[in-house]
């Protein structure tokens, strides 16, 4: 089956007076049909502009370099004019930004700019269809009077009801995927729960993919089916949900989840941080970026890029630590070779057989 979304080798720099910032070095993935894919890593590793750059964004200084390819259903659109663009984000591809009450226009009732997205795309509705497909995907969205929200500004609703007005913006066209950029950024947990779920529950009725950009590991632990970790403008490992959480094989994958605040250590226990600052993305390092803050960094990880290396299905991590002669001493996580990513999957497959049996067993006795 082919991807829905196939990205090749994206690039792209923004040139400014102090020079050319990389901001996206390299970086290739696939988005299936109904998948849902979280790209995580700190503010400034490169999340957005290659989120933007599937919806055709980058605007000057920024361009997308020669040798990018974006595929969307097996079509090339990476070289699309603005008129192609046009048609294409918001119908194919909806995007969910980080700050609602700035995205959206203060001067404009909500109803109106819901309305707005659907005309462009389909101007063969008529006004009161368009009225009742944008009261039904507010409704849709948890908008309690959907009739009264369509009449109110955006500074009258709160936070959540706003990042609602948004996702039913996007999904008013009912595109094949959602881009969704820190959509639980600035609401509280209760809140951030209710958002999540609410894509979950759009998901599973329209069949759309998800691109989730964070940079909060505990937002994507249940909604991710695979996780890319990126930094310094490029992949460092990527791998299934539970492949990242419970095998991190890169030291900032690691890293980060060690930094997750956690509700079962002492009251005592200090905050675990990554020590020292992403690199000048004007002069990146010639190796690995992580190299400078990493405690396990060798001298190859300054001078030379690690080649991706597969850990186990659909699990591959960019770092020299998985070279056979590096010295894993030290190191406070499991670096898998082939024998032990074959016995994990054995185990896995093997609890997968027991609650398999477990499951029928129940079926069988409530009969």
């Amino acid at each position: 089956m082919k991807p829905l979304i196939e990205v090749q080798n994206l690039a792209v720099s923004y040139y400014t007076y102090a020079g050319e910032v990389q901001s996206v070095r390299g970086v290739s993935f696939q988005i299936s049909k109904g998948q849902t894919v979280a790209m995580v890593g700190e503010s400034g590793c490169g999340k957005s502009v290659t989120a933007k750059s599937l919806m055709g964004l980058i605007e000057k200084p920024g361009k997308v370099k020669e040798g990018s390819r974006i595929f969307y259903e097996g079509q090339e659109i990476s070289a699309y004019n603005e008129t192609k663009w046009n048609g294409f984000r918001g119908k194919e591809i909806s995007m969910i930004f980080q700050d609602a009450l700035v995205s959206l226009n203060p001067t404009m009732c909500i109803g109106k700019q819901i309305k707005e997205n659907l005309a462009n795309h389909f101007p063969e509705i008529g006004n009161q269809e368009q009225d009742r497909r944008a009261v039904e995907m507010l409704q849709k969205a948890g908008i309690p009077d959907a009739v009264l929200c369509m009449r109110k500004y955006p500074h009258e609703l709160s936070g959540g009801m706003r990042q609602r007005v948004m996702i039913a913006m996007a999904m008013i066209t009912k595109p094949k995927m959602l881009i969704a950029d820190e959509p639980t950024t600035s609401l509280d947990v209760t809140i951030q729960a209710q958002i999540l779920e609410l894509m979950q529950e759009l998901q599973e009725e329209t069949g759309m993919s998800i691109l989730m950009i964070t940079h909060d590991m505990g937002v994507v632990a249940d909604i991710a089916d695979e996780i890319i970790v990126m930094y310094a403008g490029k992949i460092v490992e990527r791998g299934a949900c539970r492949d990242i959480f419970y095998h991190p094989q890169h030291p900032y994958t690691w890293s980060l989840l060690n930094s997750v605040p956690r509700i079962d250590t002492g009251e005592d226990k200090k905050l675990v941080t990554i020590e020292g600052n992403i690199p000048d993305m004007t002069c990146p390092p010639k190796g690995c970026g992580f190299c400078e803050r990493c405690p396990y960094a060798m001298n190859v990880c300054r001078e030379y890029m690690p080649d991706a290396a597969k850990v186990s299905d659909g699990h591959e991590v960019w770092c020299w630590l998985t070279d056979k002669r590096a010295d894993l001493s030290g190191i406070p996580f499991q670096i898998e070779t082939d024998r032990t990513a074959k016995e994990r999957k054995l185990v896995s497959e093997n609890r997968a057989k027991e609650e398999s049996e477990q499951k029928a067993v129940c079926r069988e006795e409530n009969r």
